[in-house]
């Protein structure tokens, strides 16, 4: 979405307040998908906007989201695995807090969708770009500690980190998917596909089923989760076993 151009003074500010209002329209899909509705809906308008736009952007809140959500990550990491050793904890929260896991978070719950762009960005494709998407993520998880406070904005990143969080094993830092992709990379095959076969269940019960294909290979293998993410990890972590117990068998 293209951003409007920066003006100044009672004009800019008249725009922006215009913007906002056209804006928080727009987002409620957002704040729905989130679980979170902005007191002050300029606050998340804010944080999509890229600094493309022009001087009033998100780099701020990017820099407080990014601040908060290690933090969570850190203290939930803390807690899950009170064994672990310093070490293992560093590994582990960089794993889940990088560019590119924040990129696909971001994608999960389409934020490229309401990013703000000025026009090179948005001709280029900014909204796909990952350093964008992730930058755009930490903005909105920002402008909810602005908004609602630090529980609120807790809730929220468990609540988009969960799955991530529950695959997390000390000592293992890629998960079932990556591994995957890897093992069949280092062995000179084509990447799986991935294949979801059934979702049953109320909506705040759904489980679904996915299967895994691999060129060339046995399978499918199947795998059952509370998300299709933990689904496809799920068959992806099938594959990978069946490997391990055959290591002379082709994938």
């Amino acid at each position: 979405m293209q951003c409007f151009p920066w003006v100044f003074g009672k004009v800019y500010a008249n725009l922006w307040r215009s913007v906002t209002i056209l804006m928080a329209l727009s987002n409620a899909a957002l704040e729905r998908t989130l679980g979170y509705e902005f007191n002050a809906k300029e606050h998340l308008v804010l944080a999509l906007t890229h600094r493309s736009c022009g001087k009033l952007n998100n780099e701020r809140l990017e820099f407080l989201g990014d601040s908060v959500l290690n933090q969570v990550v850190a203290q939930e990491l803390f807690f899950r695995f009170p064994d672990s050793r310093e070490g293992e904890l560093s590994r582990l929260r960089a794993s889940l807090v990088k560019g590119p896991t924040l990129a696909q978070v971001a994608l999960e719950i389409d934020l490229g969708d309401y990013v703000l762009l000025g026009p090179g960005e948005l001709k280029s494709g900014g909204f796909r770009r990952e350093s964008i998407l992730g930058d755009c993520l930490e903005a909105v998880l920002g402008a909810i500690l602005v908004d609602g406070g630090y529980q609120a904005c807790r809730e929220c990143v468990i609540s988009l980190f969960e799955a991530r969080l529950d695959e997390s094993v000390p000592g293992q830092s890629k998960d079932s998917k990556t591994r995957l992709q890897e093992y069949l990379q280092g062995h000179g095959h084509a990447l799986p596909e991935y294949q979801l076969l059934d979702v049953s269940g109320d909506d705040h019960e759904q489980s679904f089923r996915v299967a895994c294909h691999i060129a060339e290979g046995s399978g499918p293998f199947i795998g059952e989760g509370s998300s299709r993410r933990r689904a496809e990890q799920g068959a992806a972590g099938a594959a990978l076993a069946a490997f391990e117990t055959a290591p002379g068998k082709r994938p």
